[in-house]
């Protein structure tokens, strides 16, 4: 008695499968070549359709006969359907988590290429001087007060180079005076000695004679 209550369940949904399948294709193609074995699942339920008998049952019901193996076969068909639609499905969700990761990692990797490129942009932007990290601006200003520094007291040298030169030229003229002084100091001197030995050797002959 089960066994006739599941048939007959099974008939009306079947039954129901062949009017929605009807109401939805109403224009399939004749010169399909319909099998159990072969197509889509659609072509099979339409083969099982067109291979069903129809009766009426005491009621004045209408009922559709399948055969029992057909409705196996075309079960074990759309199960294996449905098994690679969720393979397919468990693929897709795979490639997505994939995609997902790789896009995480794209991300850090872009993290990681904007902060190296700040980082060369502040290293472009500056300049190390003594270990110090020094802007541009503050770079140029010191490089130029140094140059300014530099340049006073390479002022300053040589003015003090030219006052030093200016004293030892005059000391080596005062130097040149003296000497000149001196050795007139000195001719003189001798002239006179010479003058005086004369003078000497004159009152010498003198008292000889």
């Amino acid at each position: 008695m089960k066994f006739l209550t599941k048939v007959a369940v099974l008939l009306i949904v079947t039954f129901s499968f062949q009017n929605i399948y009807s109401q939805t294709n109403t224009a399939q193609p004749q010169e399909e070549q319909l099998s159990l074995n072969s197509g889509s699942i659609d072509s099979q339920f339409e083969y099982i359709f067109k291979k069903s008998g129809n009766f009426k049952g005491v009621n004045g019901q209408k009922y559709e006969a399948v055969k029992y193996t057909s409705l196996l076969t075309l079960k074990a068909h759309v199960l294996d359907s449905l098994k690679t639609t969720y393979a397919k499905l468990n693929t897709s969700e795979e490639t997505v988590e994939n995609q997902k990761q790789e896009i995480e990692s794209l991300k850090g990797q872009l993290q990681n290429t904007q902060t190296t490129l700040g980082e060369t942009e502040a290293e472009k932007n500056s300049m190390t001087l003594f270990g110090m990290q020094l802007g541009k601006t503050n770079y140029n200003v010191l490089m130029w007060s140094i140059v300014a520094a530099l340049f006073v007291l390479l002022i300053f040298f040589i003015l003090k180079f030219k006052g030093s030169n200016s004293l030892t030229r005059d000391a080596k003229l005062k130097l040149e005076e003296v000497e000149a002084e001196f050795e007139e100091h000195r001719r003189i001197a001798l002239e006179r000695e010479q003058k005086v030995r004369r003078q000497l050797q004159d009152e010498i002959n003198k008292n000889k004679a």
